[in-house]
């Protein structure tokens, strides 16, 4: 884990609000523990890094956190409720969106009728069937302006299977923001982009970070320099250190854990 890479300056993270919580957070599978006693603050208007070599229980976390998963024990709070053993559809509904390794989009439809059609559910449009085609222009101008608010306004009419595979993640983007997210999850949103696109996703996880707390797993540590308040690092599904980059990059034991050590 190199040290040389310059870190992000940014505000206290102390000044900002917990949005997301979990305390003594663990996870077993057949007696085989996956995440053992994590505690986690993720705070509003701030963008924080899970890391940790392969295996380390990152995306185990991410599951726990989105009810995917439910915890063997410990406590999850979302903006100060207990969602422990909440159903992942409510807890997207409170606010905790989430984006997957995998491009989610809908490869036949248009830019702009995939991000028309992830703003039914909040224009409370996604269980009339009964409603006629029409009825989703009204939600032209709230998909435009996510659109423009993500670059993508020259590609409004492509089909979402045309575009490069950095634009495709960049559609996810808009399509995850048109759910109204207080807290959003990012899991390894930058994995096989070339360096063009990591720089415009990038640019818009900074954007979108100023209205909202963002907790991302990402294996690009010089994103994560440059891009990240708070950094936890985790091993063996237990968290080895968390702070700022500097901080994180310098301690030892996340040296070892991510190059071993000289007798490996």
């Amino acid at each position: 884990m190199s040290a040389v890479i310059a870190p992000r300056e940014g505000a206290d993270a102390g000044e900002a609000a917990v949005v997301l919580s979990a305390r003594g957070l663990r996870r077993e599978f057949a007696g085989f523990v996956a995440v053992n006693d994590v505690n986690l603050d993720v705070r509003h208007a701030r963008i924080h890094a899970l890391i940790g070599p392969n295996g380390a229980g990152k995306t185990t976390v991410f599951n726990l956190l989105t009810k995917f998963l439910q915890p063997t024990s410990g406590t999850i709070e979302l903006l100060g409720q207990d969602i422990t053993r909440t159903d992942p559809a409510r807890v997207a509904r409170m606010g905790l969106v989430r984006s997957f390794q995998i491009s989610a989009v809908f490869p036949h439809l248009s830019v702009l009728d995939n991000v028309r059609v992830a703003l039914q559910r909040p224009a409370g449009l996604a269980t009339q069937f009964w409603r006629p085609l029409r009825a989703l222009r009204q939600l032209d101008d709230k998909a435009m302006q996510l659109i423009h608010s993500v670059g993508l306004q020259d590609a409004c009419d492509c089909l979402a299977a045309d575009l490069s595979y950095g634009r495709k993640r960049v559609l996810e983007l808009a399509t995850t923001l048109a759910l109204e997210p207080r807290v959003l999850l990012l899991d390894e949103p930058m994995a096989g982009m070339g360096h063009e696109d990591v720089d415009i996703v990038s640019g818009l996880i900074r954007e979108v970070a100023r209205e909202r707390a963002v907790l991302m797993v990402e294996h690009n540590l010089k994103v994560v320099a440059q891009l990240c308040d708070e950094v936890t690092v985790l091993q063996r599904g237990e968290i080895l250190v968390s702070g700022d980059y500097r901080t994180v990059s310098e301690d030892p034991r996340v040296r070892e854990a991510y190059m071993g050590t000289e007798d490996d």
